[in-house]
């Protein structure tokens, strides 16, 4: 080894050593200042709790108080930051449970959720997959805890599996969704586009897709060749779930959705299990994403049986809450509707 080489190496050390350290003291002054709000806050309304008139009493504190600090401070202390400091100990009064991982600006947005348990769930998982503000504001926006607690609703709870089926399935549960949004492809205008273009579409936002299927997604390939002794078949996208400990095979379907699409992917996971699986891995789990989901095709089907295959509805634009509400409602009643069916016939 050279002397050339050797400097080199000492360089990337210390290097990623400064690296390092700028990076968690970025953090930890970002946190000081996240407790330094939050301490404002809890300031204000206290003040306010000691007034007679505590909705004038407070315009006329919060008005002062942004005069004098940012004459002393400057900028970042306008009427509408101490309006959200403000909030921001009344959302979150309980000051040991903030996560240093998280900035300012993700609790901006966290503390405008209503649902309580909604607020857990997204700091929780903004923790865990490192999400950005951005990141964070999209699935805020797409509602992401709504549709993941819809899909789990969705999903019958009458099955018969063994015990390490069932549990995945229950793992599964907290992690697929229904609908998928897939607004960041920017197909929206484009109704006519084929399934491979969408899967080359999907490809190419690889990242924004992986934020979208959930937390601990990776990708392994796409059109995956599974080659048997008469037959060549390829699947559209695998990935590998590391918390499920599983492949997950994903098929894009346009239009209606039929019973021969759900036993093509019945084959292609027994198929992935028998070729590709190691002993290591639980059972791969099969992801149908369609643009058309009719559930009469779904509770007659395969799929009625197996505990490791979802079929989840696609969007390609934002829902809104209602829109959101409406679809599950829909779902909801359709899945009531059959179960009806199903015990006038016994």
């Amino acid at each position: 080894m050279d002397q050339l080489t050797i400097n080199n190496n000492i360089y990337n050390t210390i290097k990623d050593i400064l690296h390092t350290a700028r990076t968690n003291t970025y953090k930890q002054i970002n946190f000081i200042m996240v407790e330094a709000y939050w301490n404002i806050g809890k300031t204000i309304v206290q003040e306010e709790q000691s007034g007679q008139d505590r909705a004038k009493y407070g315009k006329a504190i919060i008005k002062e108080l942004s005069k004098r600090l940012t004459k002393d401070f400057g900028k970042g202390f306008s009427t509408t930051n101490l309006k959200q400091m403000r909030q921001f100990y009344i959302v979150f009064q309980k000051g040991h449970t903030l996560s240093n991982l998280l900035s300012w600006s993700h609790y901006k947005l966290i503390m405008r959720i209503e649902n309580k348990e909604a607020r857990e769930y997204y700091i929780k998982e903004a923790v865990e997959s490192n999400w950005s503000v951005r990141a964070l504001e999209r699935q805020i926006g797409t509602h992401y805890y709504e549709r993941l607690i819809s899909s789990k609703d969705k999903i019958p709870v009458e099955q018969e599996a063994n015990e390490k089926t069932k549990n995945l399935q229950l793992c599964a549960k907290d992690i697929i969704k229904d609908p998928y949004v897939l607004e960041f492809l920017d197909l929206k205008d484009n109704i006519s586009f084929r399934e491979d273009e969408l899967e080359s579409a999907l490809i190419d936002k690889i990242q924004e897709f992986l934020l979208e299927l959930g937390r601990g997604f990776a990708f392994v390939s796409r059109q995956k060749h599974i080659k048997t002794q008469l037959s060549d078949f390829y699947i559209d996208l695998v990935f590998y779930n590391y918390i499920l400990k599983c492949f997950v095979i994903v098929e894009l379907k346009r239009g209606k959705l039929t019973h021969q699409d759900i036993g093509q992917l019945d084959m292609y996971v027994n198929m992935y299990d028998d070729l590709e699986k190691s002993d290591n891995d639980n059972p791969t789990i099969g992801i149908l994403l369609c643009t058309q989901k009719d559930n009469t095709v779904v509770k007659y089907s395969t799929i009625k049986d197996k505990d490791n295959l979802f079929v989840s509805k696609y969007q390609m634009y934002l829902p809104s809450e209602q829109e959101l509400k409406d679809e599950i409602e829909k779902d909801i009643l359709e899945l009531e509707i059959n179960k009806n069916g199903e015990n006038y016939e016994k």
